[in-house]
């Protein structure tokens, strides 16, 4: 018995695409190697503990290398490419060059898109709060410390952003 490939449609980065995969295929296989979006990573070989591939689906940080591709069917998925532009870059993206946190480059995509989600839900996170948001991701070239100055920095100016919306 042959396993029949499913085609469906799914929004990624404000596109909508159909595509026609194979049941068991991972999200994060349909983003790199269909697709071609490449900034999300693959860091632990699929046992979802590095967060490198983490994208954002329906708005929630996953780590894609654990989501089947199918599951994104008739969903929002954000990998890093479409959180912002090069001409407007993420405030986290730009407090990760101020400050020097992205090292390597490898595991940087995932903790932006994770930090992301942890931003929204938490604008004003104090250090440790931070650092036990970062656990799910997994970086071997720092001992977090730019990183966490980084997000401090970009959620006080997503903070001011807000502030400046309601006023």
């Amino acid at each position: 018995m042959s396993i029949q490939p499913i085609t469906f449609e799914t929004t990624v980065n404000g596109e909508t695409v159909e595509v026609t995969v194979p049941p068991r295929l991972l999200l994060v296989d349909l983003l790199r190697d269909r697709l071609g979006l490449t900034g999300t990573h693959v860091g632990c070989t699929f046992e979802a503990v590095c967060g490198a591939c983490t994208v954002h689906l329906d708005g929630v940080a996953v780590k894609s290398c654990s989501v089947l591709a199918a599951q994104a069917a008739g969903r929002q998925v954000v990998s890093i490419e479409g959180l912002a532009s090069k001409e407007n870059p993420h405030p986290l993206q730009s407090a990760f060059q101020q400050t020097h946190a992205l090292q390597c480059g490898y595991c940087t995509p995932g903790i932006i898109m994770s930090m992301a989600e942890f931003l929204r839900e938490n604008p004003d996170p104090n250090e440790e709060e931070i650092r036990f948001a970062l656990a799910g991701n997994i970086c071997r070239c720092t001992g977090y410390s730019h990183i966490v100055e980084a997000v401090q920095i970009a959620a006080r100016e997503l903070r001011g952003k807000t502030q400046e919306k309601r006023a």
